[in-house]
């Protein structure tokens, strides 16, 4: 396992000039940065600023993750004694660390940023993150440096020429969110927006497919959450004139930006058609909280259960009413501060008992230092007020590990799972009676003939604490190509494999043996608990590239993913196979006979 020295020795930071008088300062990290739900590609990640050095004017400077490379590269474009101004178009406890360090560099510094980027830069200036026992106090801060605030969408010429409109765009999981889009290159500097975390030194990427995997899985892990100002921030930006986005993280999109824009839209319009809803209301102080939340919303939407994400410091009340009176389901997360909730967190937990709904599950989670009172007090006011909880609260010391948001992932699936099956009893139980329509059809009849072989599949990624592992079992399969070698199986959106099933993973596909396959059948459809190590107590083969074999199958595949297709409720991957075995020469296939095409 890398650790994080090795790490950071790895992250650097390039000039790339893009015009006259405007460089891009890319930070690159071939490595995971940090244990939260958008980097579990684990492709690295890139950071993108954008400087004007004859103002000198500095846009979205990244964490102090790059600190380092970054300060440096910063040093020799712009004099010490420059009045630097920097647009923030994301206010964060990282952030604000690096903006503390150019403030200390260079002290005429002037932050450029929304209403709610000051509100947050204020209040987490002077904040330090709790350390362990024994650690040395942290150094103070700089002075806050004067801020400019924007408040609404402003153009503004600079001193070389160069025209800069400035967009705030405010959303749940980015509250200080401004964009600045300069009109004379038609350049879009999206901030989080149309981010991928990949790694590479090119500015922008070859073409669409290379990157649209990476663009969707940073969209279903963060976006998702908040389609509705996700599409509005879209639709203001297809009035610009557009010529290239330049996003926070990942290659920059210069040829398919259209495309792009549309992807978004249908993305989002998916998760409005939902017909249940879960209102997820949260405040963050360090992020910790907030990546819970955001492992808690990728795992409930992959039910295809639509998420509303709040953040308690930025909605207006009503909208907070509006969205508890109308979810199927409520989950609320907190930090604890000097040992107690934040008050919007204590306001919404009143509107919560207030107007909630008892007859709806509820959720605790959110993340602490040394004591969870927060989290104690939201779960027994909850508990006293009646309401029945979906799941055991979620409390976690720190930040959480990837086997950690795995698990919350899980919890969030096992939700979704719970409201899709209240709901299907519902409407059994308003239905007149007999067979349903999908099932009674013959359409669907003769769909349930197509046989497929049962086989178990199996995969484990990375290493000791970050190591992760899954299994289920799999008929939707066929083979798909003779030369190279390759086959397709289906899984559905809410499999928890599916999250280790991306492009470049590899996987085993373990063939059952007719008259065998009831032992590791009862295995693998057992319910697991959020989390729980789906090979436990299993002795196991590996295949070459250390994937799990099953013994008493009758042959296995080990096989690299080369692609994705979405279709419907479930995914359908290609493979190419790399390494093979028979392990019973004389025995058959066992294979999947089902009477309707509506179901397993």
């Amino acid at each position: 396992m890398t650790s994080p020295s090795d790490q950071a020795s790895a992250r650097r930071v390039i000039q790339l000039p893009l015009d006259p008088g405007l460089i891009c300062l890319k930070g690159l990290s071939p490595t995971r940065l940090r244990f939260e739900v958008e980097y579990g590609l684990e492709r690295g990640t890139t950071a993108n600023s954008f400087l004007f050095p004859a103002i000198p004017l500095l846009i979205h400077p990244p964490g102090t993750s790059f600190a380092e490379p970054f300060l440096a590269q910063l040093a020799s474009l712009v004099p010490a004694d420059a009045a630097l101004k920097v647009v923030v178009g994301d206010v964060n406890p990282n952030r604000v660390g690096l903006l503390r360090q150019l403030a200390s560099h260079w002290p005429h510094t002037l932050l450029v940023c929304s209403n709610a980027g000051a509100k947050v830069l204020e209040e987490l200036w002077d904040q330090q993150k709790p350390g362990q026992p024994g650690d040395p106090p942290p150094a103070a801060a700089p002075p806050l440096p004067p801020i400019d605030v924007v408040k609404q969408e402003v153009s503004r010429r600079l001193s070389d020429g160069h025209v800069m409109r400035l967009i705030p765009t405010p959303t749940p999981r980015w509250p200080a969110g401004l964009m600045a889009f300069e009109e004379s290159t038609g350049l879009l500097m999206s901030g989080k927006f149309f981010a991928a975390h990949l790694c590479s030194e090119s500015f922008a990427e070859t073409n669409r497919s290379s990157t649209e995997e990476d663009r969707r899985y940073f969209y279903d892990c963060l976006m998702a959450p908040m389609a509705r100002q996700v599409e509005s921030v879209v639709e203001r930006l297809e009035e610009l004139d557009i010529r290239t986005i330049a996003p926070g993280h990942g290659p920059a999109i210069s040829e398919s930006w259209r495309s792009l824009l549309n992807d978004y839209h249908r993305w989002g319009a998916s998760q409005e058609r939902a017909r249940l809803s879960v209102a997820l209301l949260f405040a963050s102080a360090y992020g910790n909280t907030a990546a819970i939340a955001d492992a808690l919303a990728q795992g409930v939407g992959r039910t295809g259960v639509r998420v509303e994400s709040i953040n308690c410091e930025f909605t207006p009340p009503e909208q907070l009413l509006a969205a508890i009176r109308s979810c199927d389901a409520i989950l609320i997360g907190s930090p604890t501060l000097g040992g107690h909730a934040p008050t919007p967190i204590v306001s919404a937990l009143g509107t919560v008992l207030a107007e909630g709904d008892r007859s709806k599950p509820v959720g605790v989670f959110g993340s602490f230092g040394w004591s969870g009172e927060a989290l104690d007090l939201l779960e027994s006011k909850l508990r006293d007020g009646g309401f029945r909880f979906g799941f055991e609260p979620i409390k976690v010391k720190f930040s959480p590990d990837a086997a950690t948001l795995k698990a919350i992932e899980e919890t969030g699936t096992g939700l979704g799972r719970q409201l899709l099956a209240e709901q299907r009893k519902a409407q059994r139980r308003s239905a007149s009676g007999g067979l349903s329509e999908s099932r009674s059809n013959p359409a669907v009849q003769a769909l349930g003939r197509v046989v497929g072989s049962l086989c178990v599949l199996t995969t484990c990624k990375g290493e000791g604490a970050s190591r992760l592992s899954g299994a289920m079992v799999a008929s939707w399969v066929s083979q798909a190509s003779f030369s190279p070698p390759g086959f397709t199986v289906a899984v559905a959106k809410d499999r928890a494999v599916e999250a280790l099933l991306h492009t470049g993973d590899r996987f085993a596909l373990n063939v059952l043996a007719a008259g065998r396959e009831t032992g590791p059948m009862k295995q693998f459809l057992q319910p697991f608990t959020p989390g729980a190590d789906r090979f436990a107590g299993l002795e196991l083969d590996s295949t070459p590239g250390g994937q799990p074999i099953l013994p008493e199958g009758l042959a296995w595949l080990e096989a690299t993913v080369q692609q994705r297709m979405e279709c419907g409720d479930h995914w359908l991957v290609y493979a190419q196979v790399s390494h093979g075995g028979v392990l019973d020469g004389n025995g058959t296939t066992a294979v999947h006979q089902r009477r309707s095409g509506a179901n397993y």
